[in-house]
């Protein structure tokens, strides 16, 4: 009887101290960047002549310099579906100025998963080799031009029937090198499909590893059952960096139409945070666990309005793609993709040190 009595309080010790546990973890999100946010200055502004530059992250090389990989293509903003590369360009800093290297990946050709473009890259270290995350589509057994795909630039899926195509096929993927500088071996297959809180696609792949080793990834989709042009946020989670990743039922975000997550995991607060944008602002999620996610306690990072209050040059149509680059467990940089009328390019902003 003693025994019982005495396994029931160690039960009711170790529920409590779990509780006590998640209580701590919520009370730790006090990251609040938005007033950290520091001035952009000509090397923070990241255009290249006669492209669109688009969606960068960044990775501190073994070399000390630091590596953004980001999207690029030309001739249409909208030709980011039909035309779009991953190029490598590299800084002294992770705030600029950046000098592009190379390109290091575009789409494959017919008769490949990733055979039309190469878009959206998230570059990571993981157990000694880098991964390269990136996503692209293809047209399935439809016979098509260079020429058709250019002519569906700017049309919605509704007016082309390829253009529906290109969108819904759209998948992530992964390449995997031992250094920065490739070469790159692309997985010969997606590392995600569409499922539970998602539908059509799996695209714009976040992910970061947790304490207890293993991988969570974010990719967008389309709402369930939804009639309206709104996409969820997904997790999945795998005992590795290339999967197989398995979708979790609860979405990250289903209550307002979001895009474009990163993640990383904050080893001092012991928490996850996602940053994304949502129109008009670039904001952050929060998680204890990876799978139950919330608004931040200091949800906003930056408003697309007050970009010009900072240094921006051009009030922009879109802001998109945010990136948080941490180094020392530190937020050091805000990345943000935005375009103007005639142009796009990337914001490598500085994140003032922390006054706490």
């Amino acid at each position: 009887m003693k025994k019982q009595l005495l396994t029931i309080c160690m039960i009711h010790v170790l529920v409590l101290l779990g509780h006590t546990a998640k209580s701590q973890n919520s009370s730790n999100d006090n990251l609040n960047l938005y007033h950290r946010i520091g001035k952009i200055k000509d090397d923070n502004i990241f255009k290249t002549r006669d492209y669109f530059n688009w969606g960068g992250s960044i990775i501190k090389g073994e070399d000390n310099k630091y590596h953004l990989f980001y999207s690029r293509w030309k001739d249409n903003f909208y030709g980011w579906l039909t035309a779009s590369e991953i190029a490598h360009a590299v800084s002294l800093t992770p705030s600029g100025p950046w000098k592009y290297e190379e390109t290091v990946i575009m789409g494959r050709g017919k008769g490949h998963w990733d055979a039309i473009t190469a878009h959206n890259p998230k570059i990571k270290y993981f157990n000694g080799k880098y991964y390269l995350y990136y996503i692209s589509t293809n047209a399935g057994d439809m016979n098509y031009t260079r020429k058709m795909l250019l002519d569906t630039n700017g049309k919605s899926p509704q007016e082309s029937q390829l253009r529906k195509l290109l969108r819904e096929n759209q998948r992530t993927g992964v390449a995997i090198s031992s250094s920065i500088t490739g070469p790159w071996k692309r997985l010969n297959s997606p590392i995600i499909e569409p499922s539970g809180p998602i539908t059509t696609l799996t695209v714009n792949p976040a992910i970061a590893k947790g304490e207890d080793g293993k991988y969570y990834l974010i990719v967008k989709g389309d709402k369930p059952n939804e009639k309206r042009f709104i996409r969820n946020q997904a997790i999945a989670i795998s005992n590795s960096p290339k999967g197989p990743f398995i979708m979790q039922e609860k979405p990250v975000i289903d209550n307002q139409d979001t895009e474009d997550m990163s993640l990383w995991y904050d080893n001092n607060r012991k928490l996850f945070y996602g940053i994304f944008h949502a129109h008009s602002y670039l904001g952050l999620v929060v998680s204890a666990d990876g799978k139950n996610w919330k608004k931040s306690q200091n949800e906003v990072v930056l408003k697309k309005n007050e970009v010009t209050k900072i240094g921006a040059p051009d009030q922009p149509q879109r802001m998109e793609r945010p990136f948080i680059f941490v180094e020392k467990n530190s937020p050091t940089t805000l990345l943000t993709s935005v375009k103007t009328e005639k142009q796009s390019y990337i914001l490598t902003i500085p994140i003032k040190p922390s006054t706490k």
